[in-house]
């Protein structure tokens, strides 16, 4: 339950009635459910701003009234007969509904992560998008004055043609030879993954993934009733030994991996690896989603050509996007794969949203076509490895005594792991107080962990010094 209120010191009401009325609009209108738990008086206190003392009472008189109940030391709860105490604004049982809702809900951490991002004054260390003044404005002006909107009606089924078209032009320079038919656009990675999940599994079906992983902090297979299935890694990727053991015990089942600048890690897997895993995925007739968002954003070498390159089988869906290298407003991203996976995947989506966005579509379009991609990477490029070479002089200055990291040779992120074992999620928090927001190693995780997500991409310069010297003033309170 995370509270985004404060009472108004300026009403003509007192602060008590406020907070009183406050509460009982949060419950009469299904915010607050039945059998919810509420913060603490203390952390209540905190997020309006307010003396203890104040919340007490106002709880006290809550409860004489029958709308709350304390249940001990596990907290103050919304009562059950609440509803029949506010008849006269009764609503249905929302718990009940959200209870039994097929779609689980973000972890806790990510929740606070999604809300804390758009604060004010917050500086955000593991924002996984590049920053507003890294965006290609003057390119994104020169199409929009280009383009003409002759239609804006619905595109066929796998998205506008000439897109698609660019996008097989674009990908032959990675070595994956495809035909239109053989794409989908979709609206960014996160559809892609959805697709997949509704269109080509089944309940009870197991999804390998990296530990840790990018797709353990969504919850798109499970939601549809998949496991999720770890799979170590070591400093060149996945462990393939780890894969083939848990292999040999499973049934239906398909790969998530992200080879190339790997979130979180930053990892990239070695060219012989990735030969080895094709040979595991023939032999197993394995089907792999490859994640490829970060291909383009090497710094000084490219790295080894992706799965999809190798693949002769058509065991590969490959998905990309440019939420990473051009813009995540935009929603545009693609899913290549066998002609008649495609087809199945594209009437699904049909079903969903009826296509992604026409204008998105045209923009892509240009973006490819006119060689505005080509030329906004070689800056950006540029200007993440200044960048990332800034995190890691501050590291080397800040955290060389209580942490460890690599140096990534591109993507956007350093993945540091603390010496010491600490609460992750009370530094979190405590991050938070000093308006930092950090992205902790566990939402990626199966286990605990006491890893930082760190990204390059999106804070600036200033924001980078101050916050990385103040998060290890914080971590020092720890040692």
């Amino acid at each position: 339950m995370i509270i985004n209120w404060k009472p108004n010191r300026d009403s003509d009401k007192s602060l008590y009635d406020q907070i009183y009325n406050y509460i009982i609009n949060q419950i009469s209108n299904g915010d607050w459910y039945i059998d919810s738990r509420l913060p603490s008086e203390r952390k209540l206190a905190e997020a309006m701003e307010v003396n203890r003392s104040t919340i007490s009472n106002v709880l006290d008189e809550l409860k004489s009234e029958g709308v709350l109940i304390s249940r001990g030391s596990k907290g103050t709860f919304v009562a059950n007969n609440t509803w029949s105490i506010l008849a006269s604004t009764s609503q249905p049982n929302w718990k009940k509904y959200l209870d039994q809702g097929i779609h689980k809900p973000n972890q806790t951490t990510i929740q606070m992560i999604n809300k804390y991002e758009f604060e004010d004054g917050m500086i955000r260390l593991g924002t996984g998008e590049i920053s507003t003044d890294l965006f290609p404005t003057e390119y994104v002006n020169e199409i929009m004055s280009n383009i003409t909107l002759n239609s804006l009606n619905y595109e066929e089924p796998l998205g506008y043609k000439p897109l698609r078209e660019a996008i097989c032009k674009y990908l032959s320079k990675f070595d994956i030879e495809l035909k239109p038919e053989q794409v989908l656009i979709v609206s960014g990675s996160l559809q892609a993954l959805s697709l997949i999940s509704i269109g080509l599994l089944q309940p009870g079906s197991t999804v390998f993934v990296e530990k840790p992983s990018y797709l353990k902090s969504l919850h798109i297979f499970q939601s549809a009733g998949m496991k999720l299935k770890e799979i170590l890694m070591d400093e060149d990727g996945i462990d393939l030994n780890d894969l083939r053991k848990k292999l040999n015990k499973s049934g239906t089942n398909m790969l998530y991996t992200i080879p190339t600048f790997h979130n979180p890690t930053g990892i990239v897997m070695n060219e012989s690896k990735r030969k080895q895993l094709m040979e595991i995925i023939k032999e197993f007739q394995l089907p792999v989603i490859e994640d490829d968002a970060y291909a383009d954003l090497w710094f000084s070498k490219a790295p080894p050509k992706p799965l999809k390159s190798m693949d002769d089988s058509g065991s590969v869906l490959y998905t990309g996007t440019l939420s990473k290298s051009f813009s995540p407003g935009l929603r545009i991203g693609w899913i290549a794969g066998s002609e008649s996976v495609i087809e199945r995947l594209g009437d699904i989506k049909m079903q969903t949203d009826y296509g992604s966005s026409s204008i998105s579509q045209l923009i892509a379009f240009e973006w490819f076509d006119k060689g505005y991609h080509e030329r906004y990477q070689i800056g950006l490029k540029s200007s993440l490895k200044s960048k990332c070479k800034l995190v890691l002089e501050l590291l080397s200055t800040h955290f060389s005594d209580i942490a460890k990291w690599q140096k990534p040779n591109g993507g956007f992120y350093i993945w540091v792991t603390l010496k010491k074992d600490i609460n992750m999620f009370k530094l979190f928090e405590d991050a938070l107080k000093s308006k930092l927001l950090i992205n902790p190693g566990y939402i990626y995780d199966f286990n605990e962990n006491n890893s930082i997500r760190l990204s390059i991409a999106y804070a600036t310069g200033s924001e980078l010094e101050y916050g990385i010297r103040k998060l290890s003033e914080i971590i020092r309170k720890y040692y």
